[in-house]
């Protein structure tokens, strides 16, 4: 279980995240809803390591991982999708996925069973990576995370411009590595993505989680997607 508590953060003298506090239970999805500027990515950069903790604290299975410079995160199983991709252009999609299994010592038994879950990139191995589709540079930006063979995995916004074919995939996708005992952090913008991949929902606004909720109690036109996301 990945735990954050009392987590303040920003950048410089910018204070983004405030007292923050929410859980990610293995198994599940926890979905970040908020508006725009509400600090869902600088949330999700803030447990990566990529903007340092000023107070509270971030804990995996015991290790303290807000007090870890970023480049040791992903060793003790933390992977992070960032809202769009961020993949090695010029790298071919194997080369990519190397990487990936390269950051905690993957073997070929981690990527045949990441390529299990995306068929699709096996027939790629050799096509460069820029040269993809929107939806299949999505695939191999949460192929090269699970490389990783992650107990956390974050991902910021992973349908944003896919077709709807697309997003049925990659959400289905989420559902499947629920049963592996991974537990994923989502942020999402759409109320009926959220409600039908997640476990729980946490709302946050200014800097804060406002509250959560269990998805399973919530509906489309529940009171919380009007306060918190604005639909």
């Amino acid at each position: 279980m990945l735990r954050v508590e009392g987590v303040t953060a920003g950048y410089g003298p910018i204070t983004v995240l405030r007292d923050v506090g929410f859980e990610a239970r293995a198994g599940e999805v926890t979905a970040i809803m908020g508006r725009n500027g509400a600090g869902k990515s600088t949330l999700l950069k803030c447990v990566m390591g990529l903007v340092p903790a000023t107070a509270g604290t971030i804990v995996l299975d015991g290790i303290e991982v807000h007090r870890l410079p970023a480049h040791r995160v992903p060793h003790h199983g933390v992977a992070y999708v960032p809202q769009g991709r961020r993949l090695f252009g010029p790298l071919t999609v194997a080369e990519n996925l190397s990487v990936g299994l390269y950051a905690r010592d993957g073997g070929p038994e981690v990527r045949a069973a990441v390529l299990e879950l995306f068929p699709r990139l096996r027939e790629r191995l050799g096509q460069v990576s820029s040269t993809l589709s929107g939806g299949e540079q999505q695939m191999l930006a949460i192929a090269r995370a699970l490389c990783l063979e992650p107990k956390v995995l974050m991902l910021d916004e992973p349908t944003e411009g896919l077709q709807p074919s697309m997003i049925r995939l990659i959400q289905d996708t989420v559902l499947r590595l629920k049963d592996t005992g991974v537990a994923t952090i989502l942020v999402e913008q759409r109320v009926d993505a959220a409600l039908r991949v997640a476990d729980a929902i946490a709302f946050m606004a200014n800097g804060r989680i406002a509250e959560t909720a269990r998805a399973a109690d919530l509906t489309p036109e529940a009171r919380q997607f009007a306060d918190h996301v604005g639909v």
